[in-house]
């Protein structure tokens, strides 16, 4: 029984009984840091830089069987069990929050156990942001972490092994995560007036920084750590009041195979369901909706916070209707015979979640569409960047769909003349589990 379950009762036991105990003189000797001084020394001075070190040593978290070189394998590695024994609220917090479910939605994609181990299982791609969810010693029995053991949620903003609540507090711990391709959420966070003000203010007028929003502020309104927005993202709800609006969301909603080709709902919808990548009730999306409005509210007018909620909202719908557009054409050639039906694939019709995994240019351009343009010219309107919606996703948007109906022409007449549709450019061969 490690040193810190003999200071809690029922894994309650609270910082300030901590430091009552312990004072904040000076960090805990640990016969740990010995060998680790020369091994491994800025892990060690890292910890002793950290509040943690004045109440705990390495045996909290790592246990007590690990001695020597030649039993390391029996250190423990922590998790969001570890973490709760003095973090109660914030674990139960964090695990009624989307990120908790970043592991539940990289593995329910289709095509996920067909790349590389070191893509998804070694962190090296998607799984390096994925890796989320460990909740308990059980969770690292899986084989994905059998093949690599590192990494666990806390410390993806509390980095190890200082565990830093104002390095955690600050936007850049969202960063890694939270930018490029298909959630760039930084760079439109930073370039916004919202994101310039506080990034000018934390150098010029460092008291006053939080005169303007970072993403905790929005996100983790008072340190809540469970993180959640309205339109999740997929920026798809349910029910939809707007008639026009639904059907452009059904034709989406079928290229996501949520549902067929016919309209009904298949076994991916309880996917989404697991991952809530999606709200599915009105009064899911309006708790979400009113608990960001409410932030908003603390600096402007409501009359002008809701105006600007109603145009972002508006501009889901724009995106939404080119997007149609785009999979309808797409659709149509597996309907006349021109796109062929891969192995394995549920449908003959479009299919948004095998990503980049296509064999024809015409759906790669999809995928672009989808995981980049589409995204940028939803989200930047809800981070108040009119540019970066523009330039890198509406007008990519109709560029896209020029671009399909274009090739799909050209699909179609060398159908007409018995020759085969242009490939895709493939990604590298695949190793399975």
């Amino acid at each position: 029984m490690f040193e810190i379950k003999k200071m809690c009762v029922a894994g309650t036991i609270s910082l300030a009984f901590l430091v009552g105990s312990f004072g904040l003189a000076a960090a805990k000797p640990s016969a740990c840091e010995d060998c680790h001084a020369k091994i491994s020394p800025k892990m060690v001075q890292d910890f002793n830089r950290g509040k943690m070190s004045q109440h705990l040593t390495c045996e909290a978290c790592h246990g007590s069987e690990h001695q020597n070189e030649k039993d390391v394998a029996k250190a423990k590695l922590p998790t969001i069990e570890t973490c709760k024994q003095c973090h109660p609220q914030q674990a139960k917090q964090y695990l009624d929050g989307k990120h908790a479910l970043g592991l539940v939605a990289l593995n329910a994609m289709p095509y996920t156990h067909m790349q590389p181990k070191a893509f998804m299982e070694g962190q090296k791609g998607c799984g390096g942001c994925h890796t989320l969810g460990l909740a308990t010693q059980k969770d690292r029995e899986t084989e994905g972490r059998k093949y690599y053991k590192y990494g666990m949620d806390c410390q993806n903003c509390h980095t190890r092994h200082a565990f830093s609540k104002a390095e955690a507090s600050e936007p850049e711990a969202c960063m890694t995560c939270h930018m490029g391709f298909d959630h760039p959420q930084w760079e439109m966070w930073s370039g916004s007036k919202h994101g310039v003000t506080y990034l000018m203010n934390r150098t010029i007028d460092p008291k006053n920084k939080d005169r303007a929003p970072k993403c905790q502020t929005c996100h983790m309104r008072n340190g809540d750590h469970r993180v959640f927005s309205a339109w999740g993202f997929l920026a798809v709800r349910l029910p939809e009041d707007d008639a026009e609006w639904m059907g452009y969301r059904a034709t989406i909603l079928k290229a996501l195979g949520v549902l067929d080709p016919d309209g009904k709902p298949t076994g991916r919808l309880d996917v989404v369901k697991a991952g809530k990548v999606a709200r599915l009730t009105k009064e899911d999306f309006e708790a979400e909706r009113k608990r960001i409005v409410e932030v908003c509210y603390q600096c402007h007018s409501p009359n002008f916070a809701d105006e600007n909620i109603k145009n972002a909202d508006k501009m889901v719908k724009e995106a939404d209707k080119l997007f149609a557009e785009a999979i309808e054409v797409v659709a149509g050639l597996y309907k006349d015979g021109i796109i062929q039906q891969k192995k394995g694939q549920l449908y003959a019709y479009p299919d948004l979640l095998t990503f980049y995994d296509v064999n024809t240019k015409v759906e790669e351009v999809l995928y672009e569409m989808f995981m980049d343009h589409r995204m940028k010219a939803f989200q930047a309107n809800f981070h108040m960047n009119p540019d970066y919606s523009t330039w890198y996703g509406y007008a990519k948007m109709v560029k896209d769909v020029v671009e399909i109906k274009e090739l799909a022409k050209e699909m179609r007449a060398m159908h007409a003349e018995g020759k085969a549709p242009e490939k895709a450019s493939q990604p590298a061969a695949k190793t399975k589990k």
